[in-house]
């Protein structure tokens, strides 16, 4: 796959600090609120004052969540020492967290900065949930797609469908995917929803957990949120003076067709191809990591990208959970944040907040949530059903 790709060196940027707002309904009133909450914590953290800040980095998704755009230039209303810092807004669907994540590393790269802040927010709990489905299917090709009936969950119900017509039924293990990262979940405090609902609740269609789209269920599905969260990344100069030190030994972007009669929603052939160009970019195997933070927009999703990884072939996800493999203490610990099933998905936050999830376990800082001597922690960040795929493989350095 990645025969016709010559996979360049991993960039050298390194995390050396972050904020995490919790997610859920917030109080903060707009994304200028919910940003300024971690913008200055996360370069306290990092030991880094504004002025030393080279470029400002924002991955808002808005869509028409919010009236105001302009989103970059909110990020110094938070924090004084950032008025006449460039700042430059990054979207790409749900991977826009990582799409600003990846402008960071590119400012650094270029030798343009040696300091970059990104922040990613969002704020979603204030339209109306009619609105919400409508903004999200944004993300999909709306001269095909617009009209789905239950907006993005259509759209994966729609795949779901497909996947049990090809497959057979997985809905027992969609539900252990659910249940898992709910458990999870419930040890994050950042998380918007912190309750294990065990795998029985998640498996019966009830009042309190209906059919949402096609087979999938209510706890099938993530949930909608507010939130927000920021990282620190530095040139190598720069992270030797630091307190902690987080290196990407990959990071990798690979798109797919827009369009879903363009492709197989089923291979998930983007999310392949990123996977595989960044196991060989940091030389690495599955075998090799610790955990992985991993895009259940959907529980089809997760496992839908569980043979995308390499874990099983295709057809096969469902065995990966009911084998353990993904459980806290399985061979490959998948979402141990909770993923965005249980931790919630403010569409620019989320990439960012993987990030965050993963350097805290690096850095054995990930409490309740903590996957016991963790090393290698990989990162899959995606917009629409796999369009933009963005892997990240990252590393305590310091």
């Amino acid at each position: 796959m990645t025969d016709q790709i010559t996979v360049p060196p991993a960039p050298e940027g390194q995390i050396i600090g972050w904020a995490h707002s919790r997610f859920g309904k917030s109080e903060a009133p707009d994304v200028e609120a919910l940003m300024a909450e971690v913008t200055s914590a996360a370069l306290e953290h990092a030991g880094i004052g504004a002025e030393q800040v080279g470029g400002i980095f924002a991955g808002v998704f808005n869509g028409g969540f919010q009236k105001q755009g302009f989103e970059a230039a909110l990020v110094a209303l938070g924090a004084e020492g950032l008025a006449h810092t460039p700042a430059v807004r990054l979207e790409n669907a749900c991977a826009t967290g990582s799409a600003a994540i990846t402008a960071a590393l590119d400012f650094i790269g270029s030798g343009r900065g040696k300091v970059a802040l990104v922040v990613g927010a969002e704020k979603m709990t204030a339209t109306p949930g009619a609105e919400v489905g409508d903004i999200l299917l944004g993300a999909s090709y709306r001269a095909e797609e617009g009209d789905t009936p239950g907006g993005f969950a259509g759209v994966f119900g729609g795949i779901a469908n497909s996947y049990f017509q090809r497959y057979g039924d997985v809905s027992r293990e969609l539900a252990m995917i659910a249940a898992k990262n709910h458990a999870n979940g419930a040890q994050n405090p950042y998380a918007h929803m912190q309750k294990d609902f065990g795998f029985d609740f998640c498996n019966t269609v009830s009042e309190k957990n209906p059919i949402a789209a096609g087979p999938l269920r209510r706890t099938d599905c993530s949930l909608v949120s507010d939130g927000a969260a920021a990282l620190v990344i530095v040139h190598p100069d720069i992270a030797a003076e630091a307190p902690r030190a987080i290196a990407f030994r990959a990071q990798r972007q690979a798109n797919d067709y827009l369009p879903l009669s363009r492709r197989d929603p089923l291979e998930l052939a983007g999310a392949r191809r990123a996977w595989a160009e960044g196991l060989e970019q940091a030389g690495v195997t599955l075998d090799d990591l610790s955990l992985v933070e991993t895009h259940d927009c959907f529980t089809i999703a997760e496992l839908l990208e569980y043979e995308a990884m390499g874990l099983a072939e295709r057809g096969q996800g469902g065995r990966v959970i009911a084998e353990g493999m993904t459980a806290r203490g399985g061979k490959l610990p998948v979402n141990p944040s909770g993923g965005l099933k249980s931790k919630g998905h403010p569409i620019g936050a989320t990439g960012v907040s993987q990030h965050v999830m993963a350097a805290m376990q690096l850095t054995g800082e990930a409490g309740g949530m903590q996957i016991p001597g963790a090393t290698l922690a990989g990162v899959f960040n995606m917009g629409g059903v796999a369009v933009a795929n963005y892997l990240s493989i990252l590393e305590r350095v310091k």
